[in-house]
């Protein structure tokens, strides 16, 4: 079932998702530590919510960021009702790791 979500952390998988899409890497705009530029990842679709606000990124700072956190992205190809699905977010690779051998075990 392609409504199913996926996990990935491969750069190329990300990026042609997310394009396909129309979106582009994001921050969160302010949220960053100290001396970070970027803060809290996001993905930035056409006509999504503008609460927080966003700032685009480039893909090499998102990625790098990306790296530096340790994240999985979470996605869905198509909605339930055969949609293409605007559906991710960011997980850690600890979370990743234990839903993915949760349904293992199922």
């Amino acid at each position: 079932m392609s409504h199913e979500s996926k996990y990935t952390s491969v750069h190329d998988e990300i990026r042609r998702w997310v394009t396909e899409r129309g979106g582009q890497p994001a921050t969160i705009a302010d949220s960053g530590r100290k001396g970070e530029e970027v803060g809290v990842l996001r993905i930035d679709m056409p006509g999504g919510a503008s609460n927080p606000p966003l700032q685009p990124i480039s893909w090499d700072d998102f990625f790098q960021k990306f790296d530096e956190s340790d994240l999985v992205f979470l996605y869905q190809d198509e909605t339930a009702e055969g949609e293409q699905s605007h559906f991710c977010k960011f997980i850690s690779r600890e979370t990743a790791l234990a839903q993915v051998e949760k349904k293992q075990l199922l």
